[in-house]
């Protein structure tokens, strides 16, 4: 049986081969629980640290955790050694890989650090290491692990199918349930008690529910706002589930829609099945993303999207690679993202219709199963 933890591991230290880095400390909880793949231990208290070696993975927890991640090691294989000495993270790396270098014969080594380590931490690393092991060199890096975890396993994708189910779920029943009368926040509300009462360990995000001219505002706030005929409304969310996010939007019409909002809809929709029907390893995200401008130009939507086309999802609701003007590099077989445009016209109304799925050796497998079919309420 395919061993997820060491195959994920290894992948670090080839990783780390090829950059001339030795070992690497790890303190983002997102990247402990990719490498590691623990499953119901870690929340969001970044209580841990993790020591990937060429012949060894230790992770560093506290007393409230141990008993769950020695359990989970063990699932596991026993890849991961786990410890709760009560030291702090900067010591207990400094003796690990102390030892681990007198094994070696003493020989000096390189420490390679998480991008996402806070400058004190960094400090503590260096004072700890300097005390001990004066011949380690630390190498911060940039988006190391966030880099590996942007191509996901068949795990990690069957984990987002199941997310997504829940999330999917959630749309058919809420477009029974809300009606012109109910606040934005009762509908979030609903939309959100359905995710976790049917099997949702948690929301992936704050759900949006904007109606009207407040969803001009893409990451708007649910409020008192009531729903009116005549109007839009934009609902973004979704379930987190096996320690995975989902992510969808969806726009419902109350009664039947005038024809700017027809045509607003229209142009959302083309773009986002014109850009899933091409989506494939070699695209670039910054071509994704211009293809997705020039059709809702083509409908007359010109400058009216705002924001990047996509984003990767996985344990974090953000992450590698990015559907964006920034991005020119070619998308690989196992990236998940998202493809999500939108028209916003301030103090008129605004729209957005996402999916979310993987790039596959031939091109797109969306997760996503909610009509793209107007749904007039």
């Amino acid at each position: 049986m395919e061993n997820i933890s060491l195959n994920r591991i290894n992948k670090l230290r080839e990783a780390c081969a090829d950059a001339e880095i030795d070992a690497f400390f790890v303190r983002e909880t997102s990247n402990v629980q990719w490498l590691s793949a623990f499953d119901g231990v870690f929340d969001e208290e970044g209580a841990h640290a993790m020591l990937v070696m060429p012949d060894g993975a230790m992770l560093h927890t506290d007393s409230r955790y141990s008993e769950a991640c020695k359990k989970a090691a063990g699932i596991h294989g026993g890849v991961v050694e786990v410890s709760d000495e009560r030291v702090s993270h900067a010591k207990f790396a400094a003796v690990a890989l102390g030892g681990a270098c007198e094994l070696a014969g003493g020989k000096s080594c390189s420490l390679g650090v998480e991008d996402s380590i806070a400058l004190s931490g960094f400090r503590s690393l260096e004072r700890a290491f300097s005390e001990s092991l004066p011949d380690v060199q630390l190498r911060e890096t940039s988006n190391f692990i966030v880099g590996l975890r942007g191509v996901k396993d068949a795990d990690e994708i069957a984990r987002m199918k199941a997310a997504q189910a829940i999330t999917d779920a959630a749309f058919s029943h809420i477009i029974t349930f809300m009606k012109p009368g109910m606040t934005e926040r009762e509908v979030q509300i609903e939309l959100e008690d359905f995710m976790v009462r049917h099997g949702a360990e948690g929301l992936a995000f704050p759900s949006i529910v904007a109606c009207g001219a407040n969803g001009a505002s893409p990451h708007s706030v649910p409020g008192a706002t009531k729903l009116e005929a005549g109007q839009c409304v934009v609902m973004d969310f979704g379930a987190r589930a096996q320690g995975y996010c989902s992510d969808m939007t969806r726009t419902v019409f109350l009664g039947e829609p005038s024809e700017r909002l027809r045509a607003g809809y229209a142009a959302i929709r083309d773009a986002n099945e014109q850009v899933e029907a091409v989506l494939r390893p070699g695209m670039t995200g910054k071509e994704a993303h211009e293809l997705a401008e020039h059709v809702l130009a083509e409908h007359g939507f010109a400058g009216k999207m705002g924001h990047s086309l996509g984003h990767g999802v996985g344990i974090d609701i953000h992450e590698e690679p990015l559907l964006s003007p920034r991005n020119g590099a070619p998308l690989a077989p196992g990236n998940v993202v998202t493809v999500e445009p939108g028209v916003y016209l301030a103090g008129d109304f605004g729209m957005r219709l996402e999916d979310f799925g993987v790039i596959t050796e031939n091109g797109y497998e969306v997760f996503t199963q909610s009509t793209h079919e107007m749904i007039v309420l």
